[in-house]
């Protein structure tokens, strides 16, 4: 039976690991940091810092010794806070065998580099692009852990890889789709956690579903813009990795970036936003990687522009709604040929 290491055990880890165990065609083991979340997965089948009173598979294994969990492992699945990413590898690589499968759900674009998790998982283990896959989709943590019916997109160069990665995580609940489009894939989802910083922050000023429906579609805007750019297929973005994401993470007060949003939106400073928010919003810091990431290839991204001048650089929640509502007038048209909105 093949074996599935997922290294974090935070929210989304611990909900995935729960999927694969679900599915039942393979051996999962859950690695963490903290002693007390590991005892309760592999003793009592909670987590109860995440998920409390969520039963969660009995064969779900977890351990804090990370040699343990990647011992012999097929796919290795990794959940952590995607600026910790490059770090975290560099002390792992010896552990992970070399003909693993390494599997990113992280959301993010790392700070400094500008590259996707992927890329930096490929440098660092040195590792072809058809060992490193992606996990993506409007995929609430909680709800997902709850059970309930989700879809997601796992994504890889090779097809066949991206086919063997989605029959690990496929259950009654969770139905994964496969493509090959890795680039859209990751584009997508990070860019929809700044839009849904956005979107939080018209939730906070109290503005209605007109204000919130604006800067999703224009939101999609400028992520197609960006990773056409890049070389994703456009379509990508219109699927379960772009538009399906956007929706979840904008709409739902279970995401985090949306809810980090709402607070400052609301007067709370960013400083009082972090300090008392448990779960990393990776929006906050990777709008700057993603407006870098777009300068350097030419590409407009308003919304994205504003949520940096808003989360870095001390911009006023209603000056920055102000800035972006007064550019001046254009055609709504889409691709990267079109006219700048």
């Amino acid at each position: 039976m093949t074996k599935v290491a997922v290294l974090g055990s935070g929210s989304w880890g611990t909900a995935f690991a729960n999927v694969v165990a679900d599915a039942g065609v393979a051996e999962v083991v859950l690695w963490g940091r903290r002693a007390s979340v590991v005892e309760a997965v592999d003793t009592r089948h909670e987590n109860p810092d995440y998920f409390p009173g969520i039963t969660l598979n009995p064969d779900l294994r977890a351990t804090t010794d990370v040699a343990e969990a990647l011992d012999g492992a097929g796919f290795v699945v990794i959940a952590i806070p995607a600026q910790t990413l490059r770090a975290n590898l560099a002390r792992w690589a010896p552990l992970v065998p070399r003909d693993a499968v390494v599997v990113s759900l992280m959301k993010g674009i790392e700070v400094g580099t500008s590259c996707r998790m992927s890329e930096v998982v490929a440098e660092v283990l040195e590792l072809p692009q058809s060992q490193v896959a992606v996990v993506t989709g409007p995929n609430l943590a909680r709800e997902i852990a709850e059970r309930q019916p989700a879809t997601a997109v796992v994504a890889c160069v090779d097809e066949g890889t991206a086919t063997r990665l989605q029959h690990i995580c496929k259950s009654a609940y969770f139905r994964p789709y496969t493509n090959t489009d890795v680039i859209g894939a990751e584009l997508g989802g990070a860019v929809k956690n700044v839009i849904a910083l956005a979107v939080g922050v018209a939730v906070g000023m109290g503005f209605g579903d007109n204000a919130k429906a604006s800067l999703i579609t224009r939101g999609l805007a400028e992520t197609v813009r960006l990773a056409v750019t890049l070389g994703a297929d456009e379509h990508t973005l219109a699927g379960l990795a772009g538009l399906g994401d956007l929706v979840a993470t904008c709409g739902s007060p279970l995401s985090r970036n949306r809810t980090f949003g709402e607070k400052l939106g609301g007067g709370m400073t960013v400083e009082q936003v972090v300090a008392e928010t448990r779960q990393t919003a990776e929006g906050v810091k990777s709008s700057e990687s993603v407006l870098a990431l777009a300068r350097a290839n030419d590409v407009d991204m308003p919304i994205t522009e504003a949520v940096v001048a808003m989360m870095h650089k001390g911009l006023p929640p209603a000056e920055a709604l102000l800035a972006f509502m007064s550019r001046s007038a254009k055609p709504e048209r889409y691709g990267v040929s079109a006219p700048r909105p």
